[in-house]
């Protein structure tokens, strides 16, 4: 008798051995055939497993995350499969599963994005013929002579320990792999190939180049085709092309991986920067600001230089190895260490707008999301143990005030302990203990990701929403009792002894370039009011009416506003376009009427005009829409 367990409590008993698809359709066929795999004991197995004493089960339907992480693994050896049939010489390397989809590397022939029409069409015939898949456990001896003629999968297998080697095979088409897997071909019922490009085996130049071909697969051929639109949404939303047509930034040869901010890109730095000084003001923060350059010794007391040296640039100056820092925390320490402190001095809230350098490999720079020196919002919060709870919310009150400000919503991750980190083991569980308890009490639901911390404390990681959908890793918050002993920081407690300080390392924006770049995608290049770089444009409706449009121009600069006056000899309607195509807010059209009556003519983005707007009226809505930082478009 085996007795299998489900996850609401209900029991079913079975006489002898069942696999995992009997014991699906001893619920319903109907339930069976959307069931992808299995969970026995906790571990994600196939349908076909034989379950031979009593365990709890789950099963994996196609409504489950697990499920499409499952099918679309299977989507990679469908496509290797329908590849091996194409090119009979292809020799395949892995195949992995990543966030949107799949890639599988495979030593052959070029192909290009003008291949895949035929690739997907083979594909479909093997998802088409409800081929199934089926396991089979052999001894690594066996495996090795299987794939004799196989250099790659032969190198992989020399690699594994001894014990059985698990086999996938679907008709003729049989890969090594862990599993698990569909129980047919027919599961993997949407299917995109997306892009191709070269990969070295196991990531190193000296060895073969092969061709890395990705795709994405789904249960619901609408949902591929709603993840194609936001594809397609996405490209339109594209920050470097937005930004060079708004001429916000620029990347040049001469500085890979930074970027050169033009004007009007640093009118919306500088709006970003004024508001965040308000808010950290308000939220009792103060202002701080260290060296770009500190030297090795610094870099080794902090333990970046033990645990972060390859991605640091590094300079020597009077004979004495320095480094450009990659992070603002060990100056912070320094400023810390400056005068003694009382735990009446406590909580202590300094934040530094922190330029930092960091090497990343030129393959993976991409526009203000990826580059290589960047300003950090950083803030450094030194506490007592008792404040660790009330910080962290009031760290996650300010985050929300902030990204609220702009229309992103966010969800938290708790991040672990990771293999590589310093600091005791007790220290790791009072602070992984501090941060749960302030999540806890802020009342949001939140994901734990094992082993995913910073090196030197958990951390928190903030998780913003765009217009899109799209989540971005911005905002985290760091717990740190290490570096406070490291730097060996103390306040005087109420008994009169030395403390050792907690210390929270936080950023909201995160990278301010990387930040932009986001908002650049989210509002599709049309920034709210207080963000825009161009607020208000003043078009004369003809030549004899420019020295109006100046004074208006004038007067709008005067009272703050971002205003320019576009006096060209060029006809009213194409520089109503070029303004509308620079996606400025406000568009003032001065004409003989306006200047009789003391009236303005006002043109919204959305292509509405309003009329006889007398200037204080404009004044007032244009001022208060711009103080309160409002993201909806102004009406009048």
């Amino acid at each position: 008798m085996i007795n299998i367990t489900f996850p609401d409590g209900n029991v079913k008993t079975f006489d002898a051995p069942v696999d995992g698809m009997m014991v699906a359709k001893s619920i319903s066929d109907g339930f069976a055939r959307n069931c992808v795999a299995m969970a026995v004991d906790d571990r994600v197995v196939d349908l076909s497993m034989n379950i031979e004493k009593d365990a709890h089960v789950r099963f994996l339907t196609v409504k489950d995350k697990e499920a499409l992480e499952i099918m679309r693994h299977s989507a990679a050896h469908v496509m290797a499969h329908a590849i091996c049939r194409l090119y009979p010489g292809a020799k395949l390397t892995i195949g992995p599963v990543v966030e949107e989809g799949f890639y599988y590397d495979i030593d052959m022939e070029p192909v290009s994005e003008a291949d895949f029409e035929k690739i997907e069409a083979e594909m479909k015939s093997i998802i088409d013929a409800k081929i199934p898949v089926v396991r089979k456990e052999v001894s690594k001896a066996k495996a090795l002579d299987f794939y004799k003629n196989e250099p790659y999968k032969l190198e992989m297998i020399s690699d594994l320990p001894d014990g059985t080697i698990s086999f996938y095979t679907q008709g003729e088409f049989t890969d090594l792999c862990r599993g698990p897997h569909v129980p047919h071909t027919g599961f993997v019922r949407a299917i995109k190939l997306m892009k191709v490009s070269g990969a070295y085996w196991r990531a190193d130049p000296a060895n073969p180049q092969l061709q890395r071909i990705y795709g994405t697969a789904y249960f619901d051929k609408k949902e591929l085709a709603a993840y194609l639109n936001l594809l397609e949404e996405a490209r339109k939303r594209d920050h470097r092309k937005i930004g060079a047509a708004l001429d916000l930034f620029s990347f040049h040869d001469e500085a890979p991986g930074m970027a050169f901010f033009h004007a009007g890109g640093m009118e919306i730095w500088n709006a970003l920067l004024q508001y965040w000084r308000e808010e950290h003001r308000r939220a009792g923060y103060v202002e701080t600001k260290t060296p770009v350059i500190l030297n090795r010794s610094l870099w080794e007391r902090s333990g970046h230089w033990e645990n972060y040296r390859e991605n640091m640039y590094t300079v020597v100056i009077d004979e004495t190895e320095s480094a450009i820092k990659p992070m603002n925390c060990p100056g912070g320490m320094l400023l810390f260490k400056m005068k003694r402190h009382s735990y009446k001095d406590l909580p202590l809230r300094a934040g530094e707008i922190g330029l930092v350098h960091r090497h990343e490999l030129s393959g993976v720079l991409s526009g203000l999301f990826r580059v290589r020196a960047f300003h950090q919002d950083d803030a450094h919060i030194f506490m007592t143990p008792d404040q660790i709870e009330s910080e962290i919310l009031g760290v996650l009150n300010l985050v929300k005030r902030m990204y609220g400000t702009f229309g992103l919503g966010f969800h938290l991750e708790l991040s672990t302990r990771p293999k590589k980190s310093i600091g005791t083991d007790e220290q790791w569980e009072r602070a992984t203990g501090g941060l749960k308890a302030a999540l806890d009490a802020y009342g949001t639901d939140y994901k734990i990701n094992e082993g995913d911390g910073a090196f030197y404390g958990p951390k928190i990681d903030i998780h913003i929403k765009d217009a899109i959908g799209r989540t971005w890793q911005c905002g985290t918050i760091q717990l740190d009792m290490s570096l406070p002993e490291r730097f060996d920081l103390f306040y005087v407690g109420a008994d009169n002894e030395k403390h050792r300080p907690v210390m929270i390392h936080r950023v909201i924006y995160g990278s301010i370039e990387r930040f932009l770049g986001i908002l650049i995608e989210h509002f599709a290049g049309k920034f709210p009011l207080w963000l825009a770089p161009v607020q208000v444009v003043v078009l004369p409706i003809n030549d004899e009416l420019a020295p109006f449009a100046k004074e208006l121009h004038l007067r709008l600069e005067e009272s703050g506003l971002r205003s320019s006056v576009d006096t060209r000899s060029e006809s009213l309607n194409k520089k109503v376009r070029e303004a509308q195509l620079s996606q400025i807010p406000l568009i003032i059209t001065a004409g003989e009427k306006e200047r009789q009556n003391a009236t303005l003519s006002v043109r919204t983005l959305d292509g509405k005009v309003r009329y006889g707007i007398p200037m204080e009226t404009f004044m007032e809505k244009v001022g208060v829409h711009i103080r309160e930082r409002r993201i909806e478009p102004l009406e009048f």
